[in-house]
């Protein structure tokens, strides 16, 4: 077999398989909501089963070898990066806050200039 041909092939399984992930979380979302006079418990168990399987089943597919392997690469540069101190998160956090304050009374202080300015041109009182 050559490449394009197994290729096709492992497309067209994949396309079997997202339908059938696809029909599996329907028939959840249908059970749960034919289920209703069940217990949520029983419900929820079921719900979280059909999800389990489907996610299993999405796994196989080329996506989700893609999927799983973009979440290991993730899980690897969150692991490198360096993190703030309680210190350093503090002292960043209040500099933003200073910053908004001063820009919140630049824009207050902007908008009552503008508006006497329109209430002087139009001779309108509010």
């Amino acid at each position: 077999m050559n490449a394009s041909a197994e290729n096709q092939t492992s497309g067209s399984l994949d396309s079997v398989k997202w339908v059938l992930v696809f029909l599996l979380l329907g028939g959840a979302v249908f059970g749960n909501y034919y289920y209703g006079d069940m217990s949520p418990l029983y419900r929820a168990l079921g719900v979280v089963a059909a999800v389990v399987v489907a996610g299993l089943i999405a796994m196989q597919t080329e996506k989700g070898r893609n999927a799983v392997s973009f979440a290991k690469e993730s899980r690897t540069e969150v692991r490198k990066v360096v993190w703030p101190t309680r210190q350093e998160a503090i002292q960043t956090t209040a500099i933003v806050l200073v910053a908004t304050a001063i820009m919140s009374l630049i824009l207050w202080g902007l908008d009552s200039a503008l508006f006497a300015i329109v209430n002087f041109i139009t001779s309108l009182q509010v």
